[in-house]
């Protein structure tokens, strides 16, 4: 069984944020494939979809507290971690470029600071999806991520998005 989560944080206001690209990914795998988010048991604290014998997930708690979702569902389904793939936004990466690593540090994403924490240990798969830095150095991190993507990027998220769907399908069909 894979699980593949999608990070973001759980209100309306932040859906086209950049720091919700990860659960924009999944949601938009949803839509493609025309699958319904099934709501799972309250102690999950997230919304889980099947497809096959894996999971699409989205956490319902805030982006600091992901791995409190995270290690919910890994227990609850006893997911073995090299089946775990991480959907996150990235800094470090230019709009439109995504990288599947496996066993890397958070490199300060408070997302994975937290799955980091509560699995305790960074041995899982991550598939990083570029947002860049501000181009304005004086733009605070904290307000960057939770703007939205201009009118020139959008195109450019929509076409990775397209290609991590696809890479999502090849890693279930395997």
């Amino acid at each position: 069984m894979k699980l593949f989560i999608g990070l973001g944080n759980p209100e309306k206001k932040y859906f086209t944020t950049r720091h919700n690209l990860g659960q924009q990914i999944i949601l938009s795998y949803l839509s493609k494939h025309q699958l319904s988010v099934i709501h799972t048991p309250p102690q999950l604290k997230a919304n889980v979809t099947r497809v096959g014998n894996n999971l699409l997930v989205t956490p319902t708690t805030y982006m600091n507290e992901s791995g409190l979702s995270v290690s919910q569902i890994v227990n609850y389904y006893k997911i073995d971690l090299n089946n775990l793939y991480i959907i996150h936004d990235d800094l470090d990466l230019k709009v439109g470029d995504w990288k599947q690593q496996f066993d890397r540090g958070s490199a300060g994403h408070n997302g994975l600071n937290s799955i980091i924490e509560q699995l305790g240990t960074k041995a899982f798969n991550r598939i990083r999806v570029g947002i860049s830095h501000p181009e304005n150095p004086n733009i605070p991190i904290e307000d960057y991520v939770l703007k939205s993507f201009s009118p020139e990027e959008k195109p450019l998220i929509s076409q990775v998005t397209d290609q991590i769907i696809s890479e999502i399908d090849q890693l279930i069909a395997t």
